[in-house]
């Protein structure tokens, strides 16, 4: 291994990188350069497909069969080129100088092994440690990043832990090693803004102690303009902008950084019409929902409640966003609205039937109420063709031939914007945001009264998000439909929410209009909801926002 030199230089120096799958292929990363200096953190973002997990992969020289940098590229750790390294030499890089932080904790996590044992793995290959030693400081680190029980922590399984607080141990587990570099590759992505301010105060914390560079790999230009100083804008592999982020998000001089930032969250001048006199469709009255306690051996554990007496009303027409943390009960109140939760106390009334009454009526109303899931790959049978999934609820109309269905079938692949050409796709064929579409599509496809949409674009990036709430809006005013909009997303429920709930540990702690949750907020959690979420653009405008918010916090 060359030995780096000790010259005044950048941490991490990236230059001409060009990765493809092979000579005659187009490359999916193209001639990328940058720097990051010691202790800096630098964003690359871009959309889904636009080379920049890629990119960071390259720096690990992780990227998978067949894709490898061309000849010429070149990525300097602290002036020693990586590249040229052999896999031993590269093995010894990874976790010690280099740490990765992944997208999905729980991919990452070995579900088969106890939080302990991953930790201490990357000290036992890298570092001569006792099992004491080791074990000291894997519970001092679990203690700075605010482990309640550090040794029962190290115990336990990865499935014991929420979203968040597995990314935490994530986050411990590769700072442990001290190194000199942490790339971070959609470190939030689906947590709720609580968790996501926690989870990026505390990487900032870890690595301004060391004096780690961080490689920010993202979609949400918000957490840039927050964190990053400085930005690289990727689109199909290249480069287009780059620069200050309080700079490039403020004055955008190229078109594809502006298309970015006019798909951020902007709410209407006008607002949305106020439907509070509606006719109420939804009424939910005094709703309970106990989950019940693990069994155990000689014992079952007590119910845990999840929703605690929850009233609240939703008019025809109207969407009511329903807002919280990750565990405050608002997916568990949406299921048991559409009949997939069994509420133990209450009632759920749908055009002034209640629900959870058995009986013919009771079944013959629930065919007006759809769901429309978080996940659309796994809530789509990944066996069945995308148009036979679409179809799947018109089997319920036996007045509907064969083509009848088809016909509506096709009729409701138009109106989600789907050409008609992936009908005979599978799921797998499809893009994310073609996904959600087809889950849109068999929500709507029998015209139903009422839709339930959980977080339904928690995953996509930003132009597909805005894509997906633009067809929502645009399918609820031709049908007339009314919405549950269950969200941790504030930017989403702004464009979508006539109103807003707020919900904290199973109860609704406030709701009203959307304008007065978001402009007068009256609950402290709801004010810290706020306060949490990275929003560039609260109205009208960008810039200020956007040049106030750069920075890595103090």
């Amino acid at each position: 291994m060359t030995e780096p030199s000790n010259a005044p230089g950048p941490l991490l120096s990236v230059r001409n990188l060009t990765v493809r799958p092979g000579n005659a292929l187009p490359p999916v990363v193209q001639d990328l350069s940058f720097d990051i200096a010691p202790g800096e953190m630098l964003a690359l973002v871009g959309e889904s497909g636009s080379g920049k997990t890629m990119a960071a992969r390259s720096v690990l020289r992780l990227l998978p069969a067949p894709l490898r940098p061309d000849a010429g590229s070149s990525i300097r750790l602290k002036g020693a080129e990586l590249l040229t390294l052999s896999d031993r030499e590269m093995c010894r890089v990874r976790g010690a100088r280099i740490g990765m932080v992944f997208q999905e904790p729980m991919v990452s996590l070995n579900p088969s092994m106890p939080i302990g044992r991953q930790m201490a793995e990357a000290l036992r290959l890298h570092q001569r440690l006792s099992a004491a030693e080791i074990r000291d400081r894997s519970l001092a680190m679990l203690e700075r990043i605010r482990i309640k029980d550090p040794a029962k922590c190290l115990a336990a399984w990865p499935h014991e832990f929420s979203g968040g607080m597995r990314q935490r141990i994530m986050l411990a587990s590769v700072m442990l090693l001290r190194p000199e570099l942490l790339i971070a590759d959609e470190p939030t992505t689906a947590l709720d803004t609580l968790v996501q301010r926690d989870v990026l105060d505390l990487m900032v914390e870890l690595t301004q102690e060391q004096g780690t560079g961080v490689l920010l790999i993202s979609h949400d230009l918000g957490m840039v303009a927050k964190y990053a100083p400085k930005v690289v804008v990727m689109q199909a592999g290249r480069a287009v902008e780059q620069g200050e982020s309080a700079r490039v998000l403020s004055a955008p001089a190229h078109a594809y950084t502006r298309s970015l930032i006019d798909a951020l969250p902007r709410r209407s001048a006008g607002g949305h019409r106020d439907r509070a006199e509606a006719p109420p469709l939804i009424r939910v009255e005094g709703v309970v929902i106990d989950y019940p306690g693990r069994e155990r051996l000689f014992r079952r554990d007590a119910p845990k409640r999840a929703v605690h007496g929850v009233d609240l009303t939703i008019g025809t027409g109207e969407t009511l966003a329903l807002v919280g943390a990750s565990g405050s009960g608002k997916t568990t109140l949406g299921r048991a609205i559409v009949g997939l939760v069994q509420p133990s106390a209450g009632a759920i009334r749908f055009e002034g039937h209640d629900l959870l009454q058995p009986g013919a009526q009771t079944a013959r109303l629930r065919q007006k109420m759809q769901i429309v899931f978080q996940d659309p790959y796994s809530s789509l049978d990944p066996r069945q063709r995308v148009d036979r999934v679409v179809a799947e609820p018109l089997l319920l109309d036996r007045g509907l031939s064969a083509g009848d269905r088809r016909d509506r079938v096709r009729q409701v692949f138009e109106e989600v914007g789907l050409p008609w050409v992936l009908a005979e796709r599978l799921p797998h064929q499809l893009s994310g945001g073609q996904r959600q579409r087809v889950a849109i599509a068999r929500a709507i496809v029998r015209n139903p009264a009422f839709v339930v949409a959980d977080e339904p674009v928690s995953a996509l990036d930003m132009t597909v998000q805005k894509q997906i709430l633009r067809l929502i809006r645009d399918l609820q005013a031709r049908h007339g439909f009314a919405c549950l909009f269950v969200s941790h997303d504030l930017g989403a429920v702004e464009q979508v929410a006539d109103r807003v709930a707020v919900m904290e540990n199973g109860r609704i702690v406030e709701m009203g209009a959307r304008d007065d949750i978001f402009d007068r907020p009256q609950h402290d959690y709801t004010r810290r909801l706020l306060d949490a979420a990275m929003l560039i653009d609260r109205s009208f405008g960008v810039g200020a926002a956007s040049a106030a918010g750069a920075g890595v916090p103090a």
